[in-house]
């Protein structure tokens, strides 16, 4: 197994904040690997530490073995992606995808060269006379993407690059990074605060709060299997059972999570709870019900295709399988 990046207890302090605080992770090469979290855990602080612009205060990054300390930034194997693209505007698309090339002094055909062809791998054939402004989002986040890709890295750090583009954007961008990276073969190391891109595109997921580490896994394990209440609530919004409620439901008598969809709805004093539908919500794929058990709320998700949902002020009885009730750590 080799190793692309590598943590080795890395912290950076600024002042007295802990942007990142003792932090150790290991990505293999050729992984599509997605650093989650809310504003402010880290991630960046992270993604910068990979590609120079920081220092760690303590412990050691590793690039493919060896110490990042050695390895001036421009003398790093890896490349960035902005969320702002961070293209020049008075560039035409061809000039800004072929500007690292000229910078490492590779002769006009060359890079030009170079260039179309990273154009013609992000679907951009033919754009490259014109100048940012004229390029859609989608377009000017293809572009940045062929610039960073162009000088060959071995690692490419994405720093939120779809923040800026519409939701059915995203989504079409979602399907065609991680297409491109299969298809290249090279490390990503992927930022962002949205779990469903995380979880769509990533082989691994690390998932970060206060500048740790506090879940890493595979999207599988960290969505059914959340460590804490906070990776239970972060990652796809799950229900979390008080120790009470929890046995009450016959599990463990600690802190649980339950997702959404695992819940039927039966009649009650059927099933492992009842209580009375709260509020009732169209998601277009389903229905988003709420149900009040005393002083708590379980959120149940009812597909579209089964039966309507219950009225509001319903008593309803909660079942799903045992299986389903997963017992967390306290939260630190």
């Amino acid at each position: 197994m080799t190793l692309a990046v590598e943590f080795d207890h890395v912290s950076r302090h600024f002042g007295a904040v802990r942007a990142v605080d003792d932090v150790s992770l290991a990505v293999e090469e050729g992984c599509f690997f997605a650093m989650l979290g809310p504003s402010g855990s880290g991630k960046t602080t992270c993604l910068r530490l990979i590609s120079g612009f920081e220092r760690p205060t303590a412990g050691h990054v590793r690039i493919f073995g060896q110490n990042s300390e050695t390895i001036p930034p421009n003398r790093r194997p890896v490349n960035t992606v902005f969320q702002d693209y961070a293209l020049f505007p008075h560039l035409s698309v061809r000039e800004n995808v072929a500007y690292g090339p000229k910078m490492a002094g590779v002769d006009r055909r060359r890079r030009e060269a170079a260039a179309e062809e990273m154009l013609a791998l992000v679907k951009l054939e033919g754009y490259g006379d014109r100048k940012p402004a004229a390029l859609s989002g989608g377009q000017r986040q293809r572009v940045a993407l062929a610039r960073a890709l162009v000088n060959r890295p071995r690692v490419l750090l994405l720093d939120e690059p779809l923040g800026a583009l519409d939701l059915k954007l995203r989504e079409a961008m979602q399907e065609e990074l991680k297409t491109l990276q299969q298809s290249l073969g090279i490390t990503f190391v992927f930022v962002t605060h949205d779990q469903g891109e995380a979880l769509s595109m990533a082989d691994r997921v690390a998932v970060f709060n206060h500048g740790r580490i506090v879940q890493h896994g595979t999207p599988q394990e960290v969505y059914e299997r959340p460590r804490t209440r906070f990776v239970a609530d972060f990652v796809g919004s799950a229900n979390v059972l008080s120790p009470e409620l929890s046995a009450r439901a016959g599990g463990p008598g600690r802190w649980a999570s339950l997702r959404a969809e695992s819940i039927r709805l039966v009649a009650p004093p059927s099933g492992r709870l009842s209580g009375t539908v709260r509020t009732v919500r169209y998601l277009g794929a389903g229905h988003r019900v709420s149900v009040s058990i005393g002083g708590d709320d379980l959120v149940v998700i009812l597909p579209a295709a089964t039966a309507p949902p219950p009225a509001t002020g319903t008593e309803v009885g909660l079942d799903w399988a045992a299986e389903a009730l997963h017992e967390m750590e306290p939260d630190a």
